[in-house]
C-alpha cells in the first residue's frame, strides 16, 4: 500500500481515512463494523448481532435500547490502526427516524461506505443517505452484502445502482454463484481468487494468486459449470462496464463495488484494502470566512454531535469534534469561538464505541470526545485564536409534534433540564410555545418518541408521558427585526422558541405557511437551519 494522495500532508495526516458507513436498515451495516474492528485488532472477537443477551451487544451500539432492539439509533465514532492507515470509522443510525443524526455525521466524514443487501438493491434510505454523500461530493464504495443467501443478478445490481443513483459502478470483485452456491470472488483490480471459509465467520478467507482469468489454476478452485459462468461474465464486465479510474471515485463520479457476506468475514479486508489504497487523505474543510486546509499547522475542529450521558454513571456530555487542521495535544487550551472563551481541553478521548481511552494526541482528520457539561453544542467550532464559523452542517425542521409532560408534576423543571440536554444533544427539537406552559417536541419518525421516553426515565428519572400536538410542523422565523418582531406580536398562539432562543412558528395546516408566504413576503420561514454558531 502506498500513501498516495497529497504529497504536501504531514504523513500522520495522510494516512488517515476518515468514514461513516451508510445504508437502509438490516442491510449489515453494523455486523460490517465489527469486522473492520476485528481486522484492525481493535475486538479480539465480533459479536452477533441478532445473539441473545450480553451477545447481542454489538460494539458500536452502546445504548440500552440500541442493545436491546439490535438497531443502531445513535452515531458511534471508532479509531483504530489497519496497516500503516489510521480508521476513523463512524457507524451512522440505519433507522431512518434517525436521518438527522447521519445526515450531520456525514458533514464530519471525507468518505463513505455504502452497504446494499444482495437480494433487495438499493433501497429508500439508501437512495436519501447516497443523495446527502452526493450533495457533499463525497467518494463513495459500496459493498454488496450477504451473497450466501439468495441474490439478485450481478448486472442488475450494478444497474439498478447506476439508473437509481446516476452513478458509475466499476466492480472491484465479481462474485462466484450465491446463496448456497457462493464460492467467493474474483478480485479483478489485483487478478487474484479470494474464496470464502464457510466453517469460520470470524477467518479471512483463502487468496490465491492467478495470472489473469485464463489461468488452468482456477479449474482446481472452481467447479467447471461456474467457471464457465464467471469468464463469460467477467468478459462482459469488461467490455460494458467502466474500469476503476481513481481520480472519478474521488470526484463522486464513480463507486467501485465489491461484493461479499459480512457475516462470514467475506470481502470484508478487500474493502478495507479499498478505502486504505484509494481513500481520500483529510480534505480542506469549509467555514463562513475560509476554506482550512488539513495541513495548515493552527489547530481548527468542530462539533458535529454531541451525546449525553454515554457513561450514565457520570452524567457526563461528550462532544464529537472533527479535528480539521493541525496536530492537537492533551491540555491546549482552545477558543470555544461561540462563547469567546478559552476551553482547556485535559481530558480529550478517543472511541472505541462505549470504551474509551485518553487521546495523547490528534491530527487532523481524527474524531476525538471532549467530555463537557453542557458548553459544547453542535456546530461550534474550536480553534487556536481565530474566529470561525464552520458551515453546512444541517437542522431539519421536524415531521412529527407532540407536547410532552412529566407523570408526576413535581419533577416538571427537571423535566425541563432533561429535554434541553436532548435538544442540544440533537436527539429532537424542543419547543417552548409562547402561549401556556409545558413543551412541544419534534422528531423526524415516530421511534424517536420512545427512545426519547425511555431515555428520559432510564437517564433521568422522570417517566414521561408524549401526547398529541394541535399543531403539525414548524419552521424557522426570519426576516428584519422590526417585522419579525411585529409579526410574533400578533400571532403569539403560533410563536415559540427552539433551545438556541430562535423564533419558531408552530403550524396547523399547510394554509397557515401559505398564508405567510402571500401576507407577509418580507419573512422567510424555513424547514432547515444551519447549525453555524
Amino acid at each position: 500500500m502506498t500513501l498516495t494522495n497529497r504529497p504536501d500532508l504531514p504523513a500522520e495526516i495522510a494516512r488517515r481515512r476518515t468514514f461513516a458507513i451508510i445504508s437502509h436498515p438490516d442491510a449489515g451495516k453494523t455486523t460490517l463494523t465489527e469486522k473492520f474492528l476485528l481486522f484492525g485488532g481493535a475486538i479480539q472477537m465480533a459479536g452477533q448481532v441478532r445473539a441473545k443477551g450480553e451477545a447481542r451487544r454489538t460494539r458500536s451500539d452502546f445504548m440500552k435500547m440500541e442493545q436491546e432492539r439490535g438497531i443502531s439509533v445513535s452515531a458511534s465514532a471508532m479509531s483504530f490502526d489497519y496497516g500503516k492507515f489510521r480508521f476513523n470509522l463512524v457507524d451512522t443510525p440505519g433507522h431512518s427516524d434517525f436521518s438527522e443524526d447521519t445526515y450531520r455525521t456525514i458533514t464530519a466524514v471525507d468518505a463513505a461506505i455504502m452497504v446494499i443487501d444482495g437480494a433487495k438493491g438499493v433501497e429508500s434510505q439508501t437512495r436519501k443517505l447516497f443523495e446527502v454523500c452526493r450533495l457533499r461530493d463525497l467518494p463513495i464504495l459500496t459493498f454488496c452484502n450477504k451473497m450466501d443467501r439468495e441474490s439478485r443478478d450481478t448486472f442488475e445490481i450494478i444497474d439498478e445502482i447506476q439508473e437509481n443513483l446516476a452513478i458509475d459502478v466499476a466492480p472491484a470483485s465479481w462474485p462466484i454463484g450465491m446463496g448456497r452456491d457462493f464460492l467467493g470472488a474474483y478480485d479483478l483490480i489485483h487478478d487474484r481468487l479470494e474464496i470464502m471459509d464457510r466453517a469460520d465467520r470470524n477467518r479471512v478467507a483463502e487468496t490465491i494468486r492467478i495470472s489473469g482469468i485464463d489461468d488452468p489454476k482456477l479449474a482446481e478452485h472452481v467447479p467447471p459449470h461456474q467457471l464457465e459462468k464467471l469468464r463469460e461474465e467477467i468478459e462482459m464486465a469488461r467490455e460494458l462496464l467502466p474500469q476503476f479510474d481513481r481520480q472519478s471515485f474521488l470526484e463522486g463520479h464513480l463507486t467501485p463495488i465489491w461484493f461479499g457476506s459480512a457475516i462470514n468475514s467475506f470481502g470484508v479486508r478487500e474493502l478495507m484494502d479499498g478505502m486504505a489504497e484509494y481513500g481520500p487523505a483529510p480534505q480542506p474543510q469549509t467555514a463562513a470566512e475560509r476554506q482550512i486546509a488539513p495541513e495548515e499547522p493552527r489547530v481548527t475542529g468542530f462539533v458535529f454531535k454531541v451525546q449525553a450521558n454515554m457513561d450514565p454513571k457520570h452524567r457526563d456530555r461528550v462532544a464529537f469534534v472533527r479535528m480539521a487542521s493541525g496536530h492537537f495535544e492533551r491540555g491546549m487550551k482552545l477558543l470555544h469561538v461561540r462563547s469567546r472563551k478559552q476551553m482547556a481541553i485535559s481530558n480529550p478521548v478517543l472511541f472505541l464505541a462505549a470504551d474509551r481511552e485518553l487521546a495523547e494526541e490528534a491530527w487532523a482528520g481524527d474524531i476525538i470526545g471532549i467530555p463537557n457539561h453542557g458548553q459544547l453544542r453542535i456546530g461550534d467550532a474550536l480553534t487556536e485564536g481565530e474566529a470561525l464559523r464552520f458551515t453546512g452542517i444541517p437542522s431539519f425542521a421536524p415531521e412529527l409534534l407532540q407536547s410532552v409532560r412529566a407523570t408526576d408534576p413535581m419533577k416538571a423543571k427537571h423535566l425541563e433540564k432533561a429535554l434541553m440536554q436532548f435538544a442540544e444533544e440533537g436527539a429532537a427539537k424542543v419547543f417552548k410555545p409562547q402561549i401556556g406552559s409545558g413543551f412541544i417536541v419534534g422528531v423526524v419518525g415516530v421511534l424517536q418518541f420512545e427512545v426519547l421516553a425511555s431515555r428520559i426515565e432510564l437517564e433521568y428519572g422522570i417517566p414521561v408521558r408524549f401526547e398529541g400536538s394541535q399543531f403539525t410542523s414548524a419552521r424557522w422565523l426570519t426576516g428584519p427585526q422590526d417585522k419579525v418582531e411585529a409579526f410574533a406580536n400578533v400571532n403569539k398562539q403560533h410563536m415559540a422558541t427552539d433551545h438556541d432562543g430562535d423564533l419558531v412558528y408552530l403550524t396547523r395546516l399547510q394554509w397557515d405557511i401559505d398564508r405567510v408566504t402571500r401576507d407577509h413576503p418580507e419573512l422567510r420561514l424555513t424547514a432547515t437551519k444551519e447549525m453555524m454558531v
